[in-house]
């Protein structure tokens, strides 16, 4: 993790570009097909009537080691753009915010005992909420993983 977080900083400080050949690899962070991504960095999976919610692999690595999760209750709304709980690594404490508006169905209870799940599998087992969307509508307006992986190239060269 530490080489694989040098390599990151080392590619960005350098302006390294990776160029976008394969939408599922993105330097050192993944981007999956599949998914829609917000540009808060967060990611959502929509199937049929719920739609599974988490931070993408390049927020986690901007991060780094993830010690402390705070979840909603099931049965609280969220909405598009608001925030609905907090990711606390050895670096700093971020808020996570919703890509859609709907009413919260499931939490990642794991996650209290193992943060970490957010940096090993930030797609798969680092899943923070599952929500039954209030307006489909709004995945319209996330970004593909071609999209978000061009948006995190360009923010990370600006920064």
């Amino acid at each position: 993790m530490a080489l694989r977080m040098w390599a990151s900083s080392t590619a960005n400080s350098l302006r390294i570009s990776c160029g976008a050949k394969a939408s599922l690899s993105r330097c050192f962070s993944s981007v999956l097909d599949g998914l829609k991504y917000a540009t808060s960095h967060e990611w959502v999976k929509h199937e049929g009537p719920v739609a599974t919610i988490g931070i993408t692999d390049h927020a986690q690595d901007h991060l780094g080691e993830v010690v402390f999760v705070e979840l909603p209750e099931p049965g609280g709304k969220v909405s598009k753009a608001g925030s609905f709980g907090a990711v606390e690594s050895v670096k700093a404490t971020s808020d996570v915010n919703s890509p859609i508006s709907g009413e919260i169905i499931e939490v990642n209870s794991k996650l209290t005992e193992a943060p970490g799940l957010i940096n090993s599998n930030p797609y798969e087992e680092g899943w923070m909420i599952k929500v039954k969307p209030s307006s489909p509508s709004e995945l319209d307006s996330l970004m593909g993983p071609k999209e978000y992986t061009k948006f995190c190239e360009e923010e990370d060269a600006s920064h």
